[in-house]
């Protein structure tokens, strides 16, 4: 399997550099050195985690976007077909998951229908003359690529809403193996947290969409990437897209800092390297972030989904094939993905959704040092909501309690159930609750399950308890200790790294002999701190840093 193009292997020799370019506006202020990671010395990433970034770099998160949705949306005026062949040839192919476990599928809705998980990942390669001249660092020419920005994109079951949710791409989690499917290399699981970036350098962008199951426990169906220098050209094809700011703005301090952005008050069509600046302005919005920065970026991917959407002029035979070829030469995309043919079926699919149901999150996050991790609770509530296909913007129908099923197999007496009673009460920012495994397992004893033994070996992070179960003929025995400890039969699931029945304490239940009614019960509420943002918001207008105005 692996790359069937040869353009993409240049596109992964980028050697990552501290200030990670790519789109940062401060590219060449010299903020800091490599860090210690030695990031200068490696051809292919996959080490380290400490980076050298400041923290105000953690909001890039939705720079690569506007590309990618503006391909997915081509279908709408017959795109997909202006030389067919050319443009599949066009289009670079890569294996989706380079990890050795996968996310369970999601079960299809009473109309058989279930949803597309895309992950778009945007790489800052400096592989062509072209992207170098844009990202600059001319010493990370040729150099391993980083996944500067990944944005798993969510489309519903029934198709009447879409969510996005980016993350951060200085965030620490853990990356899983992943084996390189060209040469075979192996790239062990890393032994502690790893900047999520490094993930692409780990055999390609297969480790990335592991990376996300492993987090999320989202079953991603498809990824596309892309390099920076696709914008420029594809603002250019569209003709511009409308950006506003509340005040003049230009991105230029006495020390050259900025991008260059210049924009009168108001709102502008801005195209070329002008979009490019809009996108990269850190020095000039209010706050001088990334948090702002990401905030812009919202705002033009917003603007130029809709003017996909309702530009007339996009009719014009001549535009369109301008905007095909430049979307298909700057995609990477999984096998499955990989012609014309699959990428207008699935522009289709995306165009139900109307910009008014179409929300824009963030991860929500929590500061370590420099870093990020995602934020106990509200992150994990985030993944759940789009594993449930539950409409981020809170105008979807509730959906009724699912009925717990009983299984079919009859379940053991409770003193021949073998139960093992793992801790899984550590999370990012609180130790595991001590005892816990024993504290349950005394429980189970005492109700009748004499065969239950905790291991004091293990101690895991679990959001909320669950029972695992490796077979159909322990189902119903998992289903028995769920019973009896008063958790809902939603805590049981088959999985294959158990061998037998495996009850593992989690987080929402930290303490006391009684399981927490309301532990089981889902809040269906997007989290404040995913700053959720709609697509049909035309009001959203930056504001300008006061040191940055002119007149």
């Amino acid at each position: 399997m692996g790359r069937s193009s040869v353009r993409g292997e240049g596109a992964r020799q980028r050697a990552p550099h501290a200030s990670d370019h790519g789109w940062d506006d401060s590219q060449h202020e010299g903020d800091e050195p490599p860090d210690d990671a030695g990031r200068h010395k490696h051809r292919r990433g996959g080490g380290g985690g400490s980076g050298g970034e400041p923290p105000r770099r953690r909001g890039r998160i939705l720079r690569w976007s506007a590309t990618v949705l503006s391909v997915l949306i081509l279908g709408t005026a017959g795109a997909g077909y202006l030389y067919y062949q050319h443009l599949n040839n066009n289009l670079e192919t890569d294996d989706l998951n380079l990890g050795d476990d996968r996310a369970p599928e999601p079960t299809p809705n009473a109309a058989g229908q279930t949803p597309l998980n895309i992950l778009l990942i945007g790489s800052d390669a400096r592989d062509s003359k072209e992207n170098q001249k844009l990202g600059g660092a001319k010493e990370t020419f040729g150099g391993t690529p980083l996944a500067d920005v990944q944005m798993l994109l969510h489309l519903s079951a029934d198709r009447t809403n879409m969510s996005v949710i980016s993350m951060p791409r200085d965030t620490l989690i853990d990356i899983p193996k992943c084996t390189d499917p060209d040469d075979g290399k192996v790239y062990e699981a890393s032994t502690q947290r790893t900047m999520t970036n490094q993930t692409l350098g780990r055999g390609g962008p297969g480790c990335t969409v592991a990376t996300w199951e492993k987090l999320t426990n989202i079953h991603i169906d498809h990824f596309m990437e892309v390099d920076f220098s696709g914008v420029v050209s594809m603002a250019d094809a569209i003709g511009g897209v409308p950006v506003c700011v509340d005040a003049n703005i230009y991105s230029r301090d006495n020390e050259g800092h900025g991008s260059g952005l210049k924009l009168e008050k108001g709102t502008t069509y801005i195209k070329g390297e002008q979009a490019l600046q809009w996108l990269r302005t850190r020095y000039g919005f209010d706050g001088g972030t990334d948090i702002s920065r990401a905030k812009a970026q919202h705002m033009y991917m917003n603007a130029l989904v809709r003017e996909l959407r309702e530009n007339a002029n996009l009719s014009s035979p001549n535009k369109l094939r301008k905007l095909a070829e430049t979307a298909t030469s700057a995609l990477r995309v999984d096998e499955d993905l990989g012609s014309v043919k699959r990428l207008y079926d699935l522009s289709n699919e995306l165009k139900k959704v109307s910009p008014e149901r179409t929300t824009m999150t963030t991860m929500p996050f929590e500061y370590v040092g420099a870093r990020v991790v995602p934020k106990p609770g509200d992150a994990e509530q985030l993944f759940r909501l789009v594993r449930d296909d539950v409409s981020l913007d809170g105008k979807g129908k509730k959906k009724k309690p699912a009925k717990e099923k009983l299984s079919d197999d009859p379940a053991a007496p409770d003193d021949q159930i073998a139960v093992q009673v793992q801790n899984g009460t550590r999370s990012d920012t609180e130790p595991p609750a001590s005892g816990r495994a024993s504290t349950v397992t005394q429980l189970l004893t005492g109700k009748g399950f004499t065969k239950a033994t905790a291991d004091t070996t293990t101690v895991l992070a679990e959001e909320k308890t669950v029972i695992r179960y490796p077979s159909a003929e322990l189902e119903g025995d998992a289903q028995r200790v769920a019973k009896s400890l008063g958790l809902p039969l939603s805590s049981v699931e088959k999985s294959t790294d158990v061998s037998g029945v495996v009850l593992v304490v989690g987080a929402d239940w930290r303490e006391g002999n009684t399981y927490p009614k309301s532990a089981g019960k889902n809040d269906d509420k997007t989290p404040d701190s995913a700053d959720a943002l709609n697509g049909s918001d035309k009001k959203a207008c930056m504001h300008v840093d006061p040191d940055f105005t002119w007149k």
